[in-house]
């Protein structure tokens, strides 16, 4: 970590607004979406030469309309650069002249977690939603003192010490850096998982919605936890309240032992991987509910097709697969991975019961996503309502000009006999 801190100290010039390189947009490129807000640059965007292909991934740079301030334009504001990225410059701070340090960290850091304490009563939430909370390619899971930060952005891996500074000085430690996320590649940033400070005994368990969760934040999916599905567990206990509950892409049980917690009769969480399950399984017994929860590791269709044919019915069944389109390249086949899923769960809900169906793809679109689902189910020969469609929590802002930021959806439907 030394070695780090004084790498980071090493940018204290090359953060400094008077030395602060200058980009512009490419003649023909207004800038009048990023002059209302807009958060990124594309690389085809930018007046790319041979001086602004030798800056290194992750310089801070200003950034300014084709013909600069010679115009009278304002510049755009203090941007993230990578010219080895498509998405070239990520916006950092409406003023040109903003001191990125360790401060300008520490106080969006700051600002994050005033809101989370306002939302949730106990320190179990995400910190920070990337372009949702003006830091460009951050994630930060807090689970009570520890953190699980994902850098996907150039200018945050080369900013990552003062991160870890900020947050011990909040208190916070174990801090996990998992870098394990498709965006790192993209930005020509290598897959790692590390812990930066403190230590880690186990899994870290996590009180939310009556039940206790165990994430594993150095070897579990993502950070550990999915925080962005907590409202939708929410209702979707609710709906099976006193029912026999099967929680398909079940991962840690977030929403089977959720169910049971507010009173379901019994759960079967499927996943394709054992450590998930072993987690889901000691969640269950923290939460005083293992008596009536069942584990089933296999592949998530085979077991749908396995149940259905076996004539099984469950009061409440959920679907929470991973992202089936995680670019637009993916997003027909994952359309049609959708519709699958929808035609093979929705003969396993009881006549009256209730089907949940997510999508975590920020290539698929709500009104897609929608159609793929309706398909599957009449497919699978039912009707029903459409009673909710639910978001990810308010831990995970939406930035108005990203569609990106808002890419969990849940529907819930109440099927027919």
């Amino acid at each position: 970590m030394e070695h780090e801190v004084s790498r980071a100290a090493d940018l204290v010039d090359a953060l400094d607004p008077a030395r602060r390189p200058v980009i512009r947009l490419r003649p023909g490129r207004d800038g009048r979406a990023l002059a209302r807000g807009a958060p990124w640059a594309f690389a085809d965007e930018i007046a790319l030469d041979r001086r602004t292909r030798r800056l290194a991934p992750g310089t801070i740079v200003r950034l300014e309309s084709a013909r600069g301030q010679a115009t009278g334009s304002r510049p755009l504001g203090t941007f993230a650069f990578n010219p080895r990225s498509k998405i070239a410059a990520r916006r950092l701070d409406d003023d040109p002249e903003a001191v990125i340090d360790r401060s300008w960290i520490a106080r969006r850091l700051a600002g994050a977690a005033r809101l989370r304490d306002r939302l949730f009563d106990a320190p179990f939430w995400r910190w920070v939603h990337a372009e949702g909370d003006g830091l460009p390619g951050v994630v930060i899971d807090r689970f009570g003192e520890a953190a699980v930060i994902q850098p996907n952005a150039a200018w945050a891996e080369r900013l990552l010490p003062w991160f870890v500074e900020v947050l011990a000085e909040a208190g916070i430690g174990p801090v996990v850096m998992n870098g394990m996320s498709r965006g790192r590649a993209l930005e020509g940033l290598e897959e790692r998982v590390d812990l930066l400070a403190g230590t880690l005994d186990g899994p870290v368990k996590v009180p939310m919605n009556g039940a206790v969760y165990l994430a594993d934040l150095l070897g579990g999916q993502k950070t550990g936890l999915y925080y962005d599905q907590r409202l939708n567990h929410a209702f979707a206990a609710r709906l099976g309240r006193d029912g026999r509950m099967l929680d398909v892409f079940s991962h840690v049980g977030g929403f089977s032992l959720a169910a049971l917690a507010a009173g379901a009769r019994e759960a079967l969480a499927v996943d394709a991987s054992a450590p998930a399950l072993a987690l889901a399984r000691t969640g269950a017994r923290e939460s005083g509910v293992a008596e009536r929860f069942r584990t089933l590791r296999a592949d998530a269709f085979e077991a749908m097709a396995g149940l259905g044919a076996e004539g099984r019915r469950f009061d409440l069944v959920v679907a929470d697969p991973p992202a089936f389109a995680p670019n637009r390249a993916a997003r027909e086949a994952g359309l049609r991975a959708y519709e699958k899923v929808a035609r093979l769960a929705a003969p396993l809900v009881a006549p009256g019961g209730f089907l949940v169906l997510c999508s975590c793809s920020h290539a698929v679109d709500l009104e897609a996503f929608r159609g793929a689902s309706l398909r599957g189910i009449g497919r699978a020969g039912r009707r029903g309502q459409l009673l909710h469609t639910g978001f990810a929590g308010p831990d995970h802002p939406q930035h108005p000009h990203l569609a990106e930021t808002g890419y969990l959806k849940a529907l819930f439907w109440r099927l027919d006999g």
